[in-house]
């Protein structure tokens, strides 16, 4: 028989405290002020359309295809249908905000730090031992054996090892340094002779390298980031002063 239990507001604040969120809801709420005030201050509106596409999409993003998807959504997360149209103005002020103010300095910063959108296609191996990580390099070279066979038998991680050690497409902006430089040198495809960091020896397989091209999705990343950086620095002028009882 299932029981009943209450939790009032209390209840919720003191989780949050307990649980150390407090700064992250404090960085949230400011967030969300500085950003309708500058959107207000800019004199940036929205019009119903877009408001609906909006919401059009973050019920697409959550799997709400009905409105009762929608309405049981909105009761789990104790919200109401109000609270959802502020998550859709906040969402959709947010991403005119961040157009409106750069916009147009996506081009000459891309241009600026067009080295750090560069990527590889690369596969990794990290080893403890260097005379191991040389051994198999050489191994490697030589065709005795293949980096994938290499990656199954050292790769501890499950997933890690049946994908061969594949690290995605990876930023140079996103590499450390010393891995950065060794793989933008590289003449795909080609094994990189054993790379030595904080975290081990780095036996990599470069199988290409992606000259980064100004797209949409690119001119979308740089404005986020920007947007982001900016709000960061917007936050930090603040002094909170908290009042929780």
């Amino acid at each position: 028989m299932s029981q009943n239990i209450t939790i009032i507001k209390e209840d919720i604040l003191r989780e949050i405290k307990l649980s150390c969120k407090i700064p992250e809801v404090v960085e949230q709420i400011i967030s969300r002020k500085v950003i309708i005030s500058s959107a207000v201050e800019a004199g940036i509106t929205i019009e119903p359309k877009e408001l609906q596409h909006a919401a059009d999409q973050i019920r697409l993003v959550n799997n709400l295809d009905s409105a009762d998807d929608t309405w049981n959504w909105l009761e789990k997360h104790s919200l109401s249908l109000e609270d959802f149209e502020n998550i859709v103005y906040s969402s959709l002020i947010s991403g005119k905000l961040a157009a409106h103010l750069f916009r147009e300095q996506v081009e000459p910063y891309f241009f600026e730090h067009q080295l750090d959108y560069s990527a590889a296609v690369m596969y990794q191996v990290i080893l403890d031992s260097e005379d191991l990580a040389l051994e198999l390099f050489y191994a490697i070279k030589e065709v005795e054996i293949s980096f994938h066979d290499v990656a199954h038998k050292y790769i501890q991680d499950v997933e890690l090892k049946r994908s061969g050690g594949y690290q995605g497409i990876v930023r140079r902006k996103d590499m450390k340094p010393e891995i950065s430089a060794a793989v933008f040198a590289a003449n795909p495809p080609q094994i990189l002779k054993p790379i030595v960091n904080s975290q081990g020896y780095h036996l990599i397989f470069v199988e290409e390298i992606i000259q980064p091209i100004l797209d949409d999705k690119l001119r979308y990343k740089i404005i986020t980031e920007l947007f982001a950086e900016w709000l960061k620095k917007q936050i930090d002028q603040f002094e909170i002063e908290l009042i929780l009882d």
